[in-house]
């Protein structure tokens, strides 16, 4: 039997069905126009839907245009619910991409407007997200800058970039931590979390160090999410440059965007044919 014949090509989802092929370049190559077009339109729906959340949960905001966000909400929640189908419809080992940290995360992204029906007041956990906003990384290509093991030291632009990277991370942090804390919160008599955005304004003092101590949790719970806060602040500020320099150089080799088509993994060679992860075809 001939390569081209095994019966790991056969279960491609290229060899199964052209559409799938199709859809599989749609929605995991950064690489073509079409692409790259679905992550844009994607980041920005992300994006709408995190502002939609946030303002949401301002009483004033919420009282005169509750019914809209809520209508909206669930207008995104059901884009994603597609989106996140169609990704597993399109990949030849569907399993594989959904305990994967992205698949797992476009599922969480969607479960929290399920469970408000159940559950009042955890529609506000829907900031995670912002964790999805990690495949801007695949449209601007950023992954080009892991080759440059030198340039914290010598280019301020490569430095820029780095920036930019840490801080979407401890964007993300930041909106989990303040949301979380106005569920845990906000529901208490005197509370000083009102809203999302004032969880948020007390993440971000607490994670940086800050500790104004104007906003403070005031139950068991609260108290050992700002205890995780706080140690999770001194983590991020503790963690030496050098570690990270260490990093870069283990990525020295060029890496594509490609997305393979059997278990979704990315970080390919440039002129790789075969997956390294599973040996399926690229």
């Amino acid at each position: 039997m001939s390569k081209d014949q095994s019966p790991r090509a056969d279960r491609s989802p290229h060899a199964l069905a052209p559409w799938r092929g199709k859809l599989h370049e749609l929605i995991f190559e950064a690489d073509t126009p079409a692409g790259k077009a679905f992550d844009v339109l994607l980041i920005a729906t992300i994006l709408l839907s995190i502002v939609v959340v946030i303002i949401d949960s301002i009483p004033s905001v919420e009282r005169e245009w509750g019914t809209y966000l809520y209508v909206c909400e669930w207008v995104f929640t059901f884009l994603y619910t597609i989106e996140y189908a169609l990704r597993l419809i399109c990949l030849g080992r569907p399993l594989r991409y959904a305990l994967s940290f992205y698949g797992i995360v476009d599922l969480v992204a969607v479960l929290p407007t399920y469970l408000s029906i159940f559950i009042a007041g955890s529609q506000s956990l829907i900031v995670v997200r912002a964790l999805r906003l990690v495949r801007i990384f695949r449209v601007f290509k950023l992954a080009h800058y892991l080759t440059e093991a030198d340039a914290l030291g010598r280019a301020l632009r490569a430095t820029g970039k780095r920036i930019v990277v840490f801080l979407v991370f401890v964007l993300a942090i930041i909106l989990i931590l303040g949301a979380s804390m106005y569920v845990v919160e906000g529901r208490t008599p005197d509370t000083d979390f009102t809203s999302i955005p004032r969880g948020i304004y007390w993440a971000i003092v607490t994670v940086t160090t800050v500790g104004y101590g104007d906003v403070t949790p005031q139950t068991g719970l609260g108290r050992t999410l700002a205890a995780v806060a706080m140690l999770l602040g001194y983590s991020i500020i503790s963690v030496p440059i050098g570690v990270f320099s260490v990093e870069l150089l283990a990525a020295r080799q060029r890496i594509t965007t490609q997305a393979c088509p059997e278990c979704s993994k990315e970080g390919h060679d440039a002129d790789a044919e075969y997956c390294k992860f599973c040996g399926a075809k690229l």
